[in-house]
């Protein structure tokens, strides 16, 4: 999977627009960048992460309960600090200020509760292709980390077939950290190799606009991950 850019970033889901604009914003301190509209309900914030974009999805309507397992946390490298600092965003999600290098983590790391701790090692480093930080069950893709450990309460969705990218989004909303977006150059060839090596298909890639061409894969458990292609200057994005 060829990387258009060397860190993941990490979409989640709140009603509480106020509170979590002012978490991220005020307390976190994370740059504010844009906002853009989904449709359906959902308005996207986006706040920079080193390099990384924090996705504060905004539904109007109410939202599911956070489901167990899947994206449980989110841990920040920061000059800023010289000790671990531990919150709880206002959905309740735990987010952690680290300083920069500790643990190898100088951008994100994102942590996963799976049910199967070996087929994660497989979907990541063989599907993916990331790379596996020493023996442990984190992988780097680019500069940013994913992580996960057995959790009890996590469970697998319910197997599915290909949906449209909106049939996706509506399947992941619910409180809490729901997705994680890899860019890569070519979305259709990306999104080809990772069902031919193992991947659960989400949806197939779709064109927004002149913006992004993007599709959905699925890890072991039905969890989200977003291939996202931008479109590059003086180039069109492929059409349907």
């Amino acid at each position: 999977m060829e990387l258009a850019k060397q860190f993941i970033d990490v979409g989640l889901f709140t009603n509480q627009l106020d509170q979590m604009r002012e978490f991220y914003g005020e307390r976190i301190k994370l740059p504010y960048e844009s906002m853009l509209p989904l449709g359906g309900g959902l308005r996207q914030y986006r706040y920079g992460m080193l390099g990384s974009v924090l996705k504060i999805n905004h539904a109007r309507d109410p939202l599911p309960a956070r489901r167990l397992g899947g994206y449980q946390r989110l841990t920040i490298s920061d000059r800023r600090v010289i000790a671990p600092f531990v919150f709880a965003d206002p959905d309740g999600n735990q987010v952690t200020l680290v300083p920069s290098g500790q643990r190898g983590i100088g951008q994100i790391e994102v942590h996963l509760g799976v049910t199967d701790e070996a087929a994660f090692v497989k979907f990541y480093g063989e599907v993916l292709g990331a790379e596996q930080i020493g023996s442990e069950n984190r992988f780097r893709i680019g500069e940013s980390i994913v992580s996960f450990a057995t959790d009890a309460a996590a469970v697998k969705f319910d197997g599915s077939g290909p949906m449209t990218a909106m049939e996706a989004i509506a399947t992941m909303r619910a409180v809490g950290l729901g997705y994680i977006t890899i860019q890569v150059r070519d979305c259709d060839a990306a999104h080809r190799a990772a069902p031919a090596k193992g991947a659960w298909e989400g949806s197939a890639p779709m064109t927004l606009g002149d913006v992004a061409r993007l599709s959905f894969i699925r890890d072991p458990d039905g969890n989200f991950i977003e291939l996202s292609q931008r479109a590059a200057e003086g180039e069109a994005l492929p059409k349907g």
